[in-house]
């Protein structure tokens, strides 16, 4: 009986861990974990200054109590069966062949989606899934492959019954999170039910039917575990984001918005705002070369949609890159364009992320723990070594929010690894994983405080690395973007008066000049939405989001211009910093994530004004000094040992801001022409520079 019993749990934890959209969560993980999903939610809760997304697309989470402990289970169960078993499973089969047998599946769910099609009176729909159906099972040899979409251009979607009881007008229910079956409500439990009564297997019972049908399951759940992974690693609270994702998943569906060609083509995007004559535009500015290279520039405001709200300029700036062929759309547009970037070759393996002979870069690189503050947790960092004990190194600080094994990150590290640099990647000191590690009453925002405990942590790794490998660098560099690149020129004038890490340079890209600026136009951004239209635009531009990410490894896919308008971009750019403000309020609230918790009505009432006046001590509206570069301008204008690059359209920054830096920086301070904030970090003449002045200071 105990055999039979743990026989089932395995099979139910492995066929029924997030019954969900994999593929549409994993392209949700590198860019906007927004959320929705019922019909019947609220549109907004009108008690919170900003949108309580929760509760907008699953409703009141009635049983957040018992719903938490069995995410929590869930969470054990994968961990200590799905996840070996898994790993096994993707340690015996490359890549490519788990991915034919995942199609292959899909296609053997040909009953269920038909089914949902017909119930929903969809006869195109009806059309689309008999014709790829015929055409993978047949030229595609069973399924294994796609030729429906690579050659007909067929799309395939991910029809399911609970769209069709949706349809019928069934309403969803309460949220609950069941034992191996994770998120999900009464009306999807149904839906499931429907598909297993549709599935031919469950007619079939026999030793091999058995086998197969196992094995099915196993590559499916498969896909999964990189979503488990970055929920429980990447968030302060995993239920809260989990049920969010669950959220706007289940709300694309049952809106039938996975269905629509959502991405915006040229004509549309002149339309919703994209300036028509861009390049006019540019040469107006002074920005193309061989005509005027003297730019003038602009105060740009969280509010700035295209080039034309750029004011013009009292003082003139020369810029020292000039980026040829950069699509300017407008300021929060451009800023968004590096998250879309992907490094392939970070990744690059013919087996699963899971697989133990996966050798890629990423997986490489190692994971070390130090002590920061006795009785806390330890603070775990990323590094990769070269041969070399003496080998340069290349510590990395990344922006706000970010952890030390984001993508990002991964792509500097390698970038500079292939350059012959040993490689540490510190997490953002805005990030909930900092918090923990720090005394009590920490809370991170200002700088000159900020940047004792950052250097203290670095101090703490290169310990490690001497005493554990014996690694003594030569030289050290330290690089770091947006709210890292001010930490890492707060730590340079620290170490000019007492010198404890001895680096040799200091690279900041991107850092915002005065915090204050740019977090009032962060709040400013956040407080510009339509309460009555938010639930239905968001789950819009979070669709939108899927289907960009989706058709990113075709030939043809540029992220020169990005298909979102404006307000699209703020509200993606707006969600994902107030994800990032939650996660830090949440652990300095030391909030229980195993259990229910009010913390969520604070958190959504609460502005980056608001953080700052009750855990920092200090108002927006004051003078901030101590959290400005020009707090610095005794050593930014003694000392060469750093750079910084900036984009004079970053909307972080102003024109007397950038002006006043230049006077004191000198040739120091590299301006680029446009690119936004870090939108030009992936461009080859940005790189080309960027490169160059990493080899100098190697050597």
């Amino acid at each position: 009986m105990k055999n039979k019993f743990i026989a089932l749990v395995l099979v139910f934890t492995l066929v029924l861990t997030p019954i969900l959209n994999l593929n549409n969560f994993a392209y949700a993980e590198e860019i906007i974990n927004t959320n929705s999903a019922d019909i019947q939610a609220v549109e907004t809760d009108h008690l919170s200054k900003y949108p309580d997304y929760a509760k907008m697309y699953v409703g009141e989470d009635k049983h957040e109590k018992f719903n938490r402990k069995m995410f929590n289970l869930n969470s054990k169960l994968n961990k200590f069966i799905a996840k070996p078993v898994h790993i096994l499973w993707s340690s015996i089969l490359p890549q490519c062949c788990i991915n034919r047998i995942r199609d292959a599946y899909n296609n053997i769910d040909y009953p269920k989606r038909l089914a949902s099609c017909i119930l929903q009176k969809d006869v195109e729909g009806i059309k689309r899934e008999t014709v790829r159906f015929l055409t993978n099972s047949t030229i595609g040899i069973g399924g294994l492959f796609d030729p429906a979409d690579k050659i007909f251009k067929v799309k395939p979607t991910n029809e399911n019954m609970e769209q069709a009881l949706c349809k019928c007008k069934m309403g969803s229910g309460s949220y609950l999170v069941m034992p191996c079956l994770n998120s999900c409500t009464p009306r999807s439990l149904c839906g499931r039910a429907l598909e297993a009564a549709l599935d031919p297997s469950v007619y079939l019972a026999s030793p091999i039917t058995s086998i197969i049908k196992f094995g099915l399951m196993v590559n499916r759940t498969s896909f999964m575990q990189p979503i488990a992974k970055m929920i429980e690693t990447n968030y302060a609270d995993p239920y809260d984001i989990h049920k969010k994702l669950f959220g706007i998943e289940n709300y694309i569906r049952n809106s039938n918005y996975d269905r629509q060609e959502l991405l915006l083509e040229e004509k549309q995007l002149v339309e919703e705002g994209y300036p028509e004559k861009a390049e006019e535009l540019i040469a107006e500015l002074g920005e193309k070369k061989g005509e005027n290279n003297t730019m003038t520039t602009g105060q740009i405001t969280g509010g700035a949609s295209t080039l034309t709200d750029i004011l013009p300029l009292t003082s003139a700036l020369k810029p020292d890159i000039i980026l040829e062929d950069f699509k300017i759309q407008t300021p929060v547009i451009d800023s968004m364009k590096t998250a879309f970037f992907e490094d392939k070759t970070v990744n690059k393996s013919i087996w699963n992320e899971l697989s133990i002979w996966n050798r890629c870069f990423s997986k490489r690189v190692k994971t070390g723990a130090i002590t920061v503050t006795e009785g806390k947790e330890p603070y775990k960092f990323k590094y990769i070594l070269q041969k070399d004990s003496n080998a340069p190194l290349m510590i990395f600080y990344p922006s706000i929010g970010e952890g030390a094994g984001n993508h990002h990150s991964l792509v500097f590290a390698k970038m500079f690894y292939d350059a012959g640099y040993s490689v540490v990647m510190q997490g953002s000191h805005f990030h909930w994983e900092f918090v923990k590690s720090m005394p009590d009453g920490f809370a991170p925002g200002l700088p000159q405080n900020d940047s004792e405990y950052i250097r203290q942590v670095s101090l703490k790794i290169l310990e490690f690395l001497s005493e554990k490998y014996n690694y003594q660098p030569e030289k050290k560099i330290i690089v770091g973007t947006s709210f890292g690149a001010v930490g890492s020129l707060f730590v340079a004038e620290k170490e000019s008066k007492n010198n404890l890490l001895n680096v040799n340079k200091y690279v900041a890209i991107s850092p915002p000049i005065e915090l204050k600026y740019a977090l009032l136009q962060l709040d400013k951004n956040s407080d510009n939405y339509d309460s009555g239209k938010i639930k239905n635009k968001t789950a819009l531009t979070a669709a939108k989001v899927l289907q960009l990410y989706g058709i990113k490894n075709e030939k043809n896919f540029t992220i020169d211009k990005l298909p979102f308008t404006d307000d699209e971009a703020k509200l993606i750019t707006t969600f994902v910093m107030r994800q990032k403000l939650s996660d830090i309020i949440f652990t300095i609230e030391n909030t229980n994530k195993n259990k229910q918790s009010d913390i969520y009505k604070m958190i959504n009432n609460m502005s980056y004004q608001d953080y700052a006046e009750k855990y920092l001590g200090f108002s927006l509206d004051d003078e901030c000094l101590y959290a400005s570069l020009f707090a610095l301008s005794d050593y930014l204008a003694k000392n060469n040992n750093y750079c910084i690059y900036e984009a004079i359209d970053d909307y972080l920054l102003n024109k007397e801001q950038i002006s006043k830096l230049k006077t004191i920086t000198g040739k120091n301070l590299i301006c680029i022409n446009c690119g936004s904030h870090l939108g030009f970090l992936y461009k080859k003449d940005f790189l080309d520079k960027f490169k160059k002045e990493l080899l100098i200071s190697k050597n």
